[in-house]
């Protein structure tokens, strides 16, 4: 009843003849429109032609206006100047030399002003003690951009070309791409806001695609194609290959036929499904909806509007160009990235200062301390920026890292394509007398990764020292090779060989041969090259994410329990990070405490070397409740009793339900009463407060006004008769607030019996690829195995031949994950399986591509000191509204239309649906209205079904 609905039957384009019709009392009307359109001539504002640089528009870029008048190269000079000095104790003729000729070249390109821009509102982030990242991407290349903040990685010592970032043969803008901290990004963009103008700053409008998949769907809904016949095609497809590549219309990206023969047989075979499939593939990568770009802001010299479109995305203006046509206007795109590391690592860097009155300075402290390499070789990079997975943590056990080298090299290295190159990484740092260079010449470039090809500046190096090409020319030769170029790659090839004579103002290019390198050298050399380009990474950028690993490394390695804390506090919101830190520290016995109203910070803090769990963690408790509670215990000390504590906080700051979550999380345990007999009185209680502070606001006079002036409590007798809950009931109701287990775990005692079975520890390190989809280190797809856990809940489903099958998520010690039992094995198991009870459960893995892992479940068993099995009996009242539904022969396919129409009208009256001879009952009730029976008339006859009684 609530979904969208058109007013009327006019919303279609209509003839000339319908408007001349609709406006025959305004008859100028239609003849107006004509003249408006044919007085409308086409001209492009700009040239987004592939031939060459677009047409940009200069004067759009924002100045930036120097103090004390000085000019903007004046005024750069100068912080870059004292910068150097504050960097450099020691000032070289090489320090200066790239000072002088950097500083020359953004002036001679005219970029002066957008690294001040830059460095204002760094240098404002610094100022107000907002994390800022050491850099990303090929700028923190740039000395200058190092001597005056923008970036924290001394670009000299670890070879990093500046050409690579700006060079006078570059016709693309110079992008710094910023990283700050998580939770304070929207100030530096509020300040630009101001600085600039409201009208002249905006963010940057992105756009969903049709992917192959949902084009499908959605023309087949529009066409009533039943849902099960669009589930024949989908399932058939990959999710990653386009429509016309499964068909094998044509090739994939790589040349490789991935087309699906069953999808091919359904394309010629059903009239049908060859419509839809067709009409989808028309529809296929356009926009289906707009958001928000995560962090591109566009800051322009002119009011935007009258620039560009602009429209409103939620309360914020965004561009209605992507960045790519922005950019192609002229318009200066800034990325403003939000990285939780940077959040991490301050958090930390203020508990120590609160905890030992030190301050922790990266500067003085350096990148060599043997202890932080030894934690990374050891592989305990659990929280350690870029290391964290389980494949990079088996790369950095088998590589034993000792400096940031191999740490930049490492982050580089593990993406697909370079990983080809690992093992030869790690035998030639093992053993570099292995190490053999194709040329002498190359020594010098590849001597720094043991003689392996790495880095895309590397790629630049090569090209300039062995053929004479400039840095910038090199750059083109880098470009060409990541975009597999093939033409200009045979130009560029054979000018590497045999040179190049002078043209006009660009100098000759001496070749490799005329230089000493043997032709066959050469080339063999360059078509090295060529092959690994496209895989080739930004140095410049893994130098700048390898000093965020090393500064995170070293955090955990001397100040843990501050570090990880940092690290809950910033995944608060986060149940399975939570859980796994948790955990974690578990394992490496630092002591988690549980939350306590008298020991507890609002967030999780160091205390006596163990982690203290914060109250804000605890679901249903605010923030500004419990920072009101917290000044109330500061301001008059701790609480001496359960009814202190709720006398001295009842009315603004405690509310029944977040008391009943303290008591359920254990935040009252200090007072020495069990949780049960707590939850038996609380309510009570505060009525009690409640009423006596209703009193005092409305003066009425009490007996005990003496009293509760002197001492604001009662004395409460607690139940006789209530028991403390068991350890599991505990432990359960102590979860279902706080999301994990603190002060114990159901399973604790059982880690014995489940050392041999395969745990869901194994399922926290994984990677994702480039599409998305996780990847783990050492699961098998499809292997067989026995897991042992805690049933969490479970959820029973009807299929659609009308049998019953169970979604069953277990638990271990380490995580979660799905145990999927299918008809024959939910019905042999049906009465064994129950929620809160302990259980061995086999089945085969299964790890598909886009999808976490999942178990398909076919034997499940109760551990042998586990309760014995409980036989469940379902009570069926005596009178109840029922519905049957009779899906009748050559409606079969309308099952799933129904039961979808069903799902929006959840109510009491049971569903039982007759299908092929065969009754069964869906698991949700629906609500007996016009609306519903409205729905179920698009597919069923009057008499295919009834409401009754009985």
């Amino acid at each position: 009843p609530n979904r969208m609905r058109f007013g009327s039957k006019e919303f279609y384009l209509k003839s000339g003849d319908e408007m001349a019709e609709l406006f025959k009392g305004y008859p100028d009307s239609v003849a107006n429109t004509l003249e408006i359109a044919q007085k409308c001539a086409e001209e492009p504002c700009f040239d987004l032609t592939p031939k060459g640089d677009p047409v940009r528009d200069k004067t759009l870029i924002p100045g930036y206006t120097p103090p004390n008048g000085m000019t903007p190269y004046e005024y750069l000079r100068t912080l870059a100047e004292e910068g150097l000095k504050k960097r450099y104790p020691v000032i070289t003729d090489e320090i200066r030399q790239r000072f002088e000729y950097e500083l020359n070249i953004i002036s001679s390109m005219g970029f002066v002003e957008y690294y001040l821009i830059v460095w204002d509102f760094i240098n404002y982030a610094r100022e107000h003690d907002i994390p800022v990242g050491a850099g990303r991407g090929s700028g923190v290349s740039s000395i200058i951009a190092y001597s005056v903040g923008i970036t924290d990685v001394e670009p000299l010592k670890y070879s990093l070309v500046f050409e690579r970032f700006l060079n006078p043969e570059r016709v693309s803008m110079p992008d710094f791409d910023i990283d700050f901290c998580n939770e304070r990004r929207q100030e530096v963009i509020e300040y630009v806001r101001a600085k600039y103008g409201e009208d002249k700053v905006s963010q940057i409008v992105t756009f969903g695609t049709l992917a192959s998949k949902a084009a499908i769907k959605d023309v087949a809904r529009v066409y009533n194609v039943p849902f099960a016949d669009v589930n024949r095609i989908t399932k058939l497809m990959d999710g990653k290959s386009t429509i016309a590549e499964s068909l094998g219309i044509k090739k994939n990206k790589d040349g490789v036929d991935v087309s699906v023969r069953e999808l091919k047989e359904l394309y010629q075979d059903d009239p049908n499904l060859h419509k839809v499939i067709d009409m989808a593939m028309k529809l296929e990568g356009m926009p289906k909806n707009t958001s928000q770009h995560a962090a591109g802001v566009i800051i322009c010299a002119k009011p935007l509007a009258d620039n560009i479109p602009l429209s409103l995305n939620g309360g914020d203006v965004v561009t209605q160009f992507d960045m790519k046509e922005d950019e192609a206007l002229g318009l200066l795109k800034m990325d403003f990235l939000a990285l939780r590391t940077l959040t991490d690592i301050k958090k930390t860097l203020n508990y120590i200062k609160e905890d030992y009155g030190i301050d922790i300075d990266f500067h003085e402290i350096g990148y060599e301390n043997e202890e932080a390499y030894n934690l990374i070789g050891e592989g305990d990079t659990d929280a350690v920026f870029q290391l964290e997975s389980g494949g990079m943590k088996k790369f950095m056990r088998d590589l034993r890292p000792n400096n940031l080298e191999d740490i930049i090299a490492g982050i580089s290295l593990y993406r697909p394509g370079p990983m080809d190159s690992i093992p030869n990484y790690i035998r030639y740092k093992q053993n570099p007398e292995t190490i053999v260079y194709k040329h002498p010449m190359l020594e010098p470039i590849l001597k720094v990764t043991y003689g392996t090809l790495i880095y895309q500046e590397q790629v630049m190096e090569i090209v300039q020292k062995l053929a004479g090409f400039s840095l910038g020319q090199s750059d083109i030769i880098r470009r060409a090779m990541g975009k597999k170029n093939v033409e200009e790659m045979a130009r560029q090839r054979n000018f590497f060989v045999f040179g190049k004579p002078a043209e006009g103002d660009k100098p000759a290019i001496d070749g490799a041969v005329k230089r000493g390198v043997p032709q066959e050298i050469a080339e063999s050399i360059f078509d090295e090259m060529a092959g690994f380009a496209k895989y080739a990474f930004n140095k410049s950028h893994a130098a700048a994410y390898a000093v965020l690993a090393y500064q995170t490394a070293y955090l955990k390695k001397f100040y843990p329990h501050e570090f990880l804390a940092a690290v809950l506090n910033n995944r608060i919101d986060k149940i399975e990070e939570t859980t796994k830190y948790i955990q974690y520290l578990k394992d490496k016995n630092i002591p988690v405490l549980p939350p306590d109203v008298n020991k507890s910070k609002p967030y999780f803090s160091v205390e006596n070397k163990c982690v203290r769990v914060g109250l804000v963690a605890i679901k249903n408790v605010g923030l500004n409740a419990i920072e009101e509670m917290v000044k109330e215990r500061e301001s008059g000390g701790e609480f001496t009793s359960f009814e202190n504590f709720v006398s001295r906080c009842t009315g603004k700051i405690l509310n029944k339900r977040m008391l009943e979550n303290l008591i359920l999380a254990g935040a009252c345990d200090c007072f020495g009463v069990a949780r049960a007999k707590l939850i038996a009185v609380y309510e009570d209680l505060m009525d009690r407060m409640a009423g006596i502070a209703k009193q005092r606001e409305s003066n009425q006079i009490s007996l005990f006004d003496g009293l509760i002036e002197k001492d604001t409590t009662f004395t409460v007798t607690y139940p006789d008769d209530v028991d403390e809950y068991d350890k599991k009931t505990k432990l359960i109701k102590e979860k279902s607030v706080l999301g994990v287990y603190v002060s114990g775990h159901p399973l604790e005692g059982y880690e014995e019996k489940f050392k041999d079975l395969f745990s869901t520890k194994f399922l926290q390190d994984f990677d994702v690829d480039d599409e998305g989809n996780k990847q783990y280190e050492g699961v098998i797809d499809g292997q067989h195995v026995t897991m042992g856990g805690i049933i969490q809940s479970w959820t029973r489903k009807t299929t659609k031949g009308g049998d019953y099958m169970a979604y069953v998520m277990l638990e271990d010690m380490y995580g979660q994950i799905e145990c999927i039992f299918f008809p024959r094995m939910y019905e042999k198991y049906k009465n064994v399986i129950r929620e809160d009870e302990i259980f061995k459960i086999s089945g085969t893995l299964k790890c598909e591509q886009g999808s976490d892992p999942r178990v398909i479940a076919d034997s499940i068993e109760e551990f042998a000191d586990a309760q014995p099995e409980k036989q469940l009996k379902m009570e069926i009242p005596k009178e109840r509204d029922w519905l049957l539904i009779k899906i009748p022969a050559g409606k079969e396919g309308e099952l799933d239309n129904v039961t979808e129409a069903l799902s929006f009208y959840e109510g009491d009256v049971t569903v039982v649906i007759e299908k092929g001879g065969k009754k069964f009952k869906l698991s949700k009730g629906v609500r007996k209205c016009n609306a519903l029976e409205s729905e179920l008339q698009a597919y069923l006859d009057p008499e295919d079904y009834s409401f009754f009684r009985m």
